[in-house]
């Protein structure tokens, strides 16, 4: 019987719901989502730093986490900062956001990137650059008004594009940003900024 107790108390230890992460700031750490050695699945890390969760790309940049959604294994983190007056991306320098290839996390296609700052070649491509690009409109707000009259370009990310990488660099363009579940006629006061990553299911 007393085996049997064991064995039962082995199990339940690692069970999930007692593997749940405590609360990092006021948001909550749902499974398999981990902050550190002793709780959730390791294969799905983020970070809690100084009260607020963060997600930490294949170069080493931190993303600022904005919602989570575990029923739909989604989370949304904050697209990086432009940096004021000189159309670049606080990320330009690592090239972007790239996350790790052989992680449990992707780039959703629920994410409308707008780039800011490009050279002449990217007309060749089948992005949106027209004067009704998405863009053109964000040009007109606060942080991306130092991008105002830049080349500029929107396109769905879909499942035909890497769902690993947002690539910026100098020579391309130099800035982006990243609206979820944009809709034409919002009005850009209701546009949800961000960039939504989903994860795979635990095995």
């Amino acid at each position: 019987m007393m085996f049997v107790i064991i064995v039962l108390l082995t199990l339940l230890s690692h069970a999930p719901a007692l593997d749940v992460c405590p609360k990092c700031g006021n948001m909550e750490v749902p499974y398999p989502l981990s902050t550190s050695d002793n709780c959730g699945n390791p294969r799905y890390r983020i970070y809690c730093n100084s009260g607020a969760l963060e997600f930490l790309s294949a170069q080493g940049f931190y993303y600022r986490i904005l919602s989570i959604n575990p029923s739909a294994r989604k989370l949304v983190i904050s697209p990086p900062l432009i940096v004021k007056n000189t159309c670049c991306s606080s990320d330009l320098s690592l090239g972007g956001l790239r996350l790790n290839e052989n992680s449990s996390f992707n780039i959703s296609t629920h994410n409308t990137v707008m780039l800011f700052n490009c050279s002449d070649n990217i007309l060749l491509s089948p992005l949106n650059c027209s004067s009704t690009s998405f863009c053109r409109r964000y040009e007109e707000v606060g942080e991306g008004s130092g991008c105002k009259g830049t080349l500029c370009c929107h396109f769905l990310k879909d499942t035909a594009m890497t769902s690993h990488r947002i690539r910026v660099r100098a020579g391309g363009c130099t800035a982006y940003t990243s609206v979820v579940d944009i809709k034409p006629d919002d009005p850009i006061d209701r546009w949800n900024y961000g960039i939504e990553l989903q994860w795979l299911p635990p095995l």
